[in-house]
C-alpha cells in the first residue's frame, strides 16, 4: 500500500510541478526497520520512506560540508542558477534566470527555487517540509486510495507525517526528503535531529545504504534464515533500556558480515544472540562500536558508496563513552539490565 501511494503521488508530482522550479521528487525508497524486516513490535510501526530530491532545471545542488558537526556529519545544500540559454535557443519554453531582466522573469516564469524554498542560497529543510505538505493535500484528492483510506496529517518540522486508516486498520507513514551524494547510496536528508539545528541543515543518512545491505543479505542467506527475529526480538526487549536499535541493529550488522549467513537458521537463534550480547559486551568495555558504513572495507561493494567512504577513518559511535566517565557507567548498568531482561 505505501509503495503504491508513494508511486502514485510521485506521479502527480511530476505532472503538476512540470512547469514550477520547485524539487523534483524521485521514486521513494522504503528505509529503516519495517522495510527492512525487523520492526520490534507491530503497534509502533512506521512506514519510513527517503523521497530523493534532484533539482528543477535551470539548478543546481551543491552539497557543503558543516565541519563543526561530527561525529555526526551535517551538510548544506547550496542551491546554484545554470545557464539555460542554450535550452531557450533549442525552443525550450523557459527563460534564463542567469540573462533575462528580472522585470521580464517575473512577467513570464515562475519564481526560481532561491526565491520560494531557500533560505538566502541553501534549501530550507523546513520550507520544504511545508511545501511538501501542502501539496499532499491537494494531491490526495486526485487518488484513488482516497476513495477508501482516510489521511491525518501529523505535525512535523522537518519530515512529512501522516495516518492512513481505513475501518480497523491504520498505520504511520512519515516521509523524509533526500538529496544524493553524488550517484551513491547515501543521501544528506531532512530527518529529524536534535533541537537547535538551523533549518538550512540537512543530515548525512546512511538509511538507504543499511536498506540495501539488509536486502542484500536476504538474497544470500538461506529461506530459514533467523538474522531479523534475532534484531527483533533484542530490540523489543530494548524498550526502556538506555542502548538505542540503531547501536543493536550496527552490532548485528557486523555480525552479518563475519559470521557465515548458513549459521543464522533457527537452530542457531540461541546461540547469534548469545554472539550479539558478547560483541556488545566487548564493545562497552573497549568504549569503540564503529560505524558500519563508513570505513568498513568489508562493506559489499554492489551497494554504492562515495569514493572515500570504505578508506575512511571509522566513526566510533561510542566516542560519548569514552569521553565521560559517568555515560559509560550507565551504559553498563544498562547492559546488566538488558541481560536480566
Amino acid at each position: 500500500v505505501v509503495t503504491d501511494l508513494m508511486d502514485k503521488l510521485t506521479h502527480i508530482f511530476g505532472q503538476g510541478l512540470s512547469n514550477s522550479f520547485y524539487p523534483v521528487p524521485q521514486q521513494a525508497i522504503g528505509v529503516g526497520s519495517t522495510f527492512e524486516g525487523w520492526s520490534p513490535r507491530a503497534e509502533d510501526v512506521v512506514y519510513c520512506v527517503l523521497v530523493p530530491l534532484s533539482p528543477p532545471p535551470g539548478h543546481a545542488f551543491h552539497l557543503e560540508l558543516d565541519t563543526a558537526g561530527m561525529p555526526q556529519r551535517y551538510f548544506y545544500v547550496r542551491v546554484e542558477l545554470l545557464c539555460t540559454c542554450t535550452r531557450e535557443q533549442l525552443g525550450e519554453n523557459m527563460l534564463c534566470f542567469l540573462h533575462h531582466p528580472e522585470e521580464e522573469l517575473r512577467g513570464e516564469q515562475d519564481p526560481s527555487l532561491l526565491h520560494t524554498l531557500c533560505t538566502g542560497s541553501y534549501l530550507d529543510v523546513e520550507k520544504t517540509v511545508h511545501w511538501f505538505y501542502r501539496f499532499v493535500r491537494v494531491a490526495w484528492l486526485l487518488l484513488p486510495q482516497s476513495c477508501h483510506w482516510r489521511l491525518t496529517l501529523q505535525p512535523s518540522g522537518r519530515s512529512c507525517k501522516f495516518q492512513l486508516s481505513k475501518d480497523k486498520e491504520s498505520f504511520m507513514v512519515e516521509m523524509i526528503f533526500g538529496v544524493r551524494q553524488g550517484d551513491s547510496d547515501i543521501f544528506v536528508g531532512s530527518q529529524p535531529t536534535e533541537v537547535g539545528i538551523p533549518s538550512t541543515t540537512w543530515l548525512e543518512t546512511y538509511a538507504v545504504a543499511e536498506a540495501k545491505f539488509f536486502r542484500h543479505i536476504s538474497r544470500q542467506a538461506p529461506h530459514d534464515s533467523w538474522h531479523c527475529q534475532c534484531l527483533q526480538l533484542l530490540t523489543h526487549i530494548l524498550m526502556g533500556v538506555g542502548f538505542s536499535s540503531y547501536t543493536l541493529k550496527t552490532v548485528v550488522m557486523h555480525l552479518l558480515n563475519t559470521v557465515p549467513l548458513t549459521r543464522w537458521r533457527r537452530r542457531d537463534f540461541q546461540q547469534r544472540l548469545v554472539d550479539i550480547l558478547k560483541y556488545l559486551r566487548c564493545s562497552l568495555k573497549t568504549k569503540q562500536l564503529n560505524h558500519f558504513v563508513i570505513g568498513n572495507e568489508r562493506f559489499p561493494m554492489e551497494i554504492s558508496l562515495p569514493s572515500d567512504f570504505r578508506v575512511a577513518e571509522p566513526l566510533n559511535l561510542f566516542q560519548h563513552l569514552a569521553s565521560n566517565l559517568d555515560a559509560h557507567t550507565k551504559a553498563r548498568h544498562e547492559y546488566i539490565h538488558l541481560l536480566r531482561r
